[in-house]
């Protein structure tokens, strides 16, 4: 047997990942759970600023616990994927809200299905583990990418997912708070590359545990950040409709200016006629971004391409 037969066969390495933030009262749970359903996983704990002891809880029932400084989601999972060596990497949240149990099944078809990302979208067990405000929002923020990257996750937001290696070494990570989840799943559209989802129970927190997502505040971040990536990704279509609305702008206000004008060959209004000569020359500049970012944007898609290739083959794919 040869040395490149022998690593083929060498057992995956799974690496769970947990940022945590105050989770004193789940953590000791999620991490034994963990322990039952993948044995053969490391499991990082990344305690982000706690004020509570969930560090030392997570390191108590085996976790392998590390720090992350700056305060957000985003800028641990940033961290996380820096850090950490695996072939297979599942991220999730220390709350206790996701099926622990769904993991094998993850993993299994991240591995069967030669995927780089599988989703695991929530189905709430009860009417308050998911709050009506979530809910909607969740709906409307998913339903916004669909329509703007492709209608290939049923739940954007989910915090439970499986990953490749060469996925999250290719990965920016730019976000910093909860936002994040959004940025891998426009990551993983707009890269085109090949991912899954499977759905599994959603559950309350536990007695004595605090959500620390906000709807309003949270959700007005993820908008932004949908608003940002469609600039960053779609340019020609983000600028081309900043075209049209000052170009309809424009006409609107200069046809009364035009009509006198042919009426009388005089232009009485003459503030209203420079408003709209403004309105239209920033229309066609509007245009001219949008077709030379479009480019830029191609240029960038290509190297982010070759970096994910780049990235070294994963052994989680079966030998042909």
């Amino acid at each position: 047997m040869t040395g490149i037969e022998q690593r083929s066969r060498a057992p995956l390495a799974v690496a769970v990942l947990v940022p945590c933030y105050n989770e004193a009262a789940t953590i000791a749970q999620v991490v034994k759970e963990f322990r039952v359903h993948l044995p053969g996983a490391t499991i990082y704990v990344y305690d982000n600023n706690s004020t509570d002891d969930t560090a030392q809880i997570a390191r108590t029932a085996g976790a392998n616990v590390r720090h992350e400084q700056l305060q957000g989601k985003g800028n641990v999972v940033r961290r996380m994927f820096a850090d950490v060596e695996a072939d297979i990497f599942l991220l999730v949240d220390g709350d206790g809200t996701y099926d622990i149990s769904s993991a094998p099944r993850l993993i299994e078809k991240l591995t069967t299905d030669r995927l780089d990302m599988v989703n695991c979208a929530r189905i709430p067990v009860t009417d308050s583990a998911y709050r009506p405000g979530h809910a909607w929002g969740n709906k409307l923020l998913t339903n916004l990418v669909a329509w703007i990257f492709g209608k290939r996750v049923g739940d954007i937001l989910s915090g439970y997912r499986a990953m490749s290696r060469r996925f999250v070494k290719s990965f920016p990570a730019l976000s910093s708070g909860f936002e994040t989840e959004t940025e891998l799943t426009v990551h993983a559209l707009e890269m085109r590359v090949p991912i899954g989802e499977i759905t599994a129970p959603y559950r309350d927190r536990p007695q004595g545990s605090s959500s620390k997502l906000h709807t309003v505040r949270d959700g007005i971040r993820i908008l932004r950040l949908i608003v940002h990536l469609i600039k960053e990704e779609r340019p020609l279509q983000f600028f081309s409709t900043i075209f049209v609305v000052l170009s309809v702008a424009s006409v609107g206000i200069a046809w009364p200016v035009f009509r006198t004008f042919l009426e009388t060959g005089l232009v009485p209004r003459l503030p209203t006629a420079i408003l709209a000569t403004g309105l239209a020359i920033l229309a066609s500049l509007s245009l001219m971004c949008g077709l030379v970012l479009d480019t830029v944007t191609r240029g960038r898609r290509e190297l982010k391409r070759l970096f994910y290739l780049s990235a070294g083959p994963d052994r989680q794919r079966p030998q042909e």
